[in-house]
């Protein structure tokens, strides 16, 4: 990540959700999830804030949990789901490397 922050849109795109599941999961995990709002009212997203709404993805949409479930999981083993979330990030940045290989052949 390079940017200190990022835009609600932005958040949506690396997640492959919709802007809407975006809020919805910020305002479900608040102390968790912090965005500052800017000058025109858009939520502006820390890099650690999109490091935790990448963790709730992964154990939603990856494991099948509830919000619920997922909170107590993240409370409970926060450092495991960070590993495994960093290592999927980084399987699919090779993935996209071998693909752009793959095209320029």
């Amino acid at each position: 990540m390079e940017k200190l922050y990022y835009g609600i849109r932005e958040v949506a795109s690396i997640l492959g959700e919709q802007v809407s599941l975006v809020r919805f999961w910020s305002n479900s995990f608040p102390g968790l999830v912090r965005p500052v709002r800017n000058a025109r009212g858009v939520r502006m997203y820390s890099a650690d804030d999109v490091e935790v709404l990448k963790q709730i993805h992964y154990l939603v949409r990856g494991k099948g949990m509830t919000l619920e479930g997922a909170g107590r999981e993240m409370a409970a083993r926060k450092s495991e789901i960070e590993a495994k979330v960093k290592v999927l990030d980084s399987l699919r940045a090779v993935r996209a490397q071998l693909v752009e290989i793959k095209n320029l052949l």
